[in-house]
């Protein structure tokens, strides 16, 4: 179902601070963050009310792909603008003087039709003889622009590198990944397991890629893998998926935004198929909204198969919010913002612990007493009792985690695999639980609330990260559970290992053995 955009959101288009004078005159950017279009004519802009024809107007696509406005609109065929591509309108016309300017763009575009944006900009001085890295504007990945950079960089530090200039993979592939390519950080990979997992997706025994450089990480997890696999592995059910875009829309007083919230609610089976109609993959799921002072603030809940899907949710709830602001018939909105801080968005906070983003994932085993106490000669009392003495400092500590160090083994897998290892500040949230059973064992579980994690997208693709997930067996359709799942085994793990190690006073003289401390 097609969207159309309203005024408030094709204002997002514009790039702010893109506006300056060039030696022809003047000059401004867009990006596309609506859906994938295709130009198909250039009306005119206007600059503070100065009508500029099609024939004064050059469109620059990047790569050396510029359109005279005249031959696109002749040309009938139009151009592609992606979702994430800019564009750059080239105006023959005088500069302007410093200070703010409206700026109005009319074009037409499939299949939205006529499209107007207006904003204000400013020219702002650019200083003389900055200093820039080093750029192609034909491409930005050859071997040209990257010797460039790292000739640059040796200059620049005075140093010369020896090992960051080495790599074994078509620079070209980065596209979308990294700008200004230079080199790569050689990151040791260690492999810890097999760990055997009981899970709903992942089941059998999986050797584990860990990137780090923390001395016994990866020794401390595998010990802790050869206790599991010594009580028959890890159970792991994937509990939870959600994944948020959390717009704000801005009224007169605190009843406006309630009786939106309300209207909001009463419209979600209107709502979901516009949002849905961005993506194949992307599924509404529900609306939350949050009421304070006088905004209401909407976390949108998707499922995104299998990629992590933050830009995938965010250009679904733009179409979404585009269709709000065209037909709520209430107290006016104000003001509307696609991310109001509520999604929370590579920072930790109490509402991913409550209602999940990514994946909610759930961990347990039961240990033997027998093979606690020989393999790491604590017993289940003593480490219950030590989880107990523990919760008491994370909570008077505002920790999001009361486990001793999910982090660890959520980051060094998150890097071996192409993760956006930004998101380790969501994921690393965990609800760590243990009782003594009845028979005398250790029952252990640890609930991850906000693992985000992907098979497709993102870095998932690069050369050593696809290679790490074809290790697990991660690649292809339907993956992405089955990848949570042996996450939160490992992190599990790692709290067995830690915390047998804290309780029975081996962890100093581990990293003293193993660790950088000797």
């Amino acid at each position: 179902m097609l969207f159309t955009p309203s005024p408030m959101l094709l204002k997002l288009l514009y790039t702010r601070g893109s506006l300056h004078n060039t030696p022809e005159g003047v000059a401004f950017s867009i990006k596309n963050r609506l859906d994938t279009v295709r130009v198909t004519r250039i009306d005119h802009v206007r600059i503070d009310g100065v009508h500029i024809p099609a024939e004064q107007i050059a469109l620059d696509m990047g790569e050396g792909n510029v359109r005279p406005a005249v031959a696109l609109n002749a040309d009938g065929s139009g151009v592609n603008l992606p979702v994430g591509q800019s564009a750059t309108f080239h105006l023959a016309t005088e500069q302007l003087q410093e200070g703010m300017h409206t700026v109005q763009v009319q074009f037409a575009a499939d299949p939205f039709g006529e499209l107007t944006v207006e904003v204000e900009d400013a020219i702002a001085l650019r200083p003389e003889n900055c200093t820039r890295i080093p750029r192609s504007e034909q491409d930005d990945y050859s071997e040209e622009a990257i010797q460039a950079r790292q000739r640059f960089a040796e200059e620049f530090s005075g140093q010369e590198f020896q090992h960051l200039k080495h790599y074994s993979f078509d620079a070209h592939d980065l596209q979308g990944n990294c700008e200004h390519f230079t080199g790569v950080a050689q990151i040791p990979i260690g492999l810890a397991g097999p760990l055997h997992v009981n899970g709903e997706h992942a089941q059998g025994d999986f050797l584990i890629p860990m990137a780090t450089t923390e001395g016994t990480l990866v020794a401390s997890y595998n010990r802790g893998i050869q206790v599991l696999n010594l009580c028959g592995g890890v159970k792991c059910t994937v509990i939870g998926d959600a994944m948020q875009r959390a717009p704000v829309f801005v009224f007169d007083d605190a009843r406006g935004a309630r009786d939106f919230g309300r209207w909001v609610e009463e419209e979600i089976e209107r709502i979901r198929p516009e949002a849905e109609s961005t993506s194949r993959v992307a599924k509404l799921q529900y609306i939350d909204t949050y009421l304070a002072n006088k905004f209401a603030y909407l976390r949108f809940n998707f499922s995104t198969g299998d990629a992590a899907g933050q830009n995938m949710v965010g250009r679904a709830t733009f179409a979404a919010c585009s269709w709000i602001l065209e037909h709520y018939k209430g107290a006016p909105i104000r003001h509307f913002y696609l991310e109001s801080n509520f999604a929370t968005d590579k920072k930790a906070s109490q509402i991913n612990v409550m209602r999940t983003r990514g994946k909610r994932v759930v961990a347990e085993a039961v240990i033997k007493r027998d093979i606690l106490q020989q393999r790491m000669r604590v017993t289940p009392e003593q480490l219950a009792y030590h989880g107990q003495v523990s919760n008491v400092g994370a909570f008077l500590s505002g920790a999001n985690n009361n486990g001793a160090h999910s982090a660890n083994g959520i980051t060094a897998m998150f890097i071996a695999t192409g993760q956006d290892v930004a998101n380790v500040s969501e994921s690393s949230a965990g609800v760590l639980y243990s009782e003594v059973t009845k028979e005398g064992d250790l029952y252990l579980s640890i609930t991850i609330p906000s693992l985000i994690v992907a098979t497709h997208g993102g870095g998932t693709g690069l050369a050593t990260q696809n290679e790490c997930l074809r290790m697990l067996g991660c690649v292809g359709r339907g993956t992405v559970n089955k990848f949570a799942e042996i996450v939160a085994g490992v992190v599990l793990a790692g709290e067995l290992s830690l915390g047998s190690a804290i309780s029975s006073s081996d962890w100093v003289s581990s990293h003293e053995q193993y660790g950088r401390n000797r």
